[in-house]
């Protein structure tokens, strides 16, 4: 199973079960704080789960981490490449 399965699964189960206790399907009753929090359920955990992704691009960007060794090795690179584009007659 691939890993977007398993989130369409696991967001279907969740998903059923939160229409199932907001709708009554169950025949519970629950008591009106308790229905108040389940209504807007969904839209809290967007906005969770857009903080949480948020957050962790924002930790990625700022610890990342510099290949001082591979941006010199690449550089060099470059100019031997310019070096026999120059030879072989273009011009930059």
């Amino acid at each position: 199973m691939t890993k977007l399965a398993q989130w369409l699964w696991a967001l279907a189960l969740l998903g059923s079960a939160w229409a199932a206790l907001t709708m009554g399907a169950l025949g519970l009753e629950l008591p009106s704080p308790c229905r108040e929090i389940l209504w807007p359920l969904p839209a809290y955990l967007l906005v969770s789960a857009g903080c949480y992704a948020l957050g962790t691009v924002g930790y990625r960007v700022a610890t990342f981490h510099d290949c001082e060794d591979a941006a010199r090795e690449l550089q060099s690179q470059i100019q031997e490449a310019r070096a026999d584009l120059t030879r072989r007659g273009l011009r930059f």
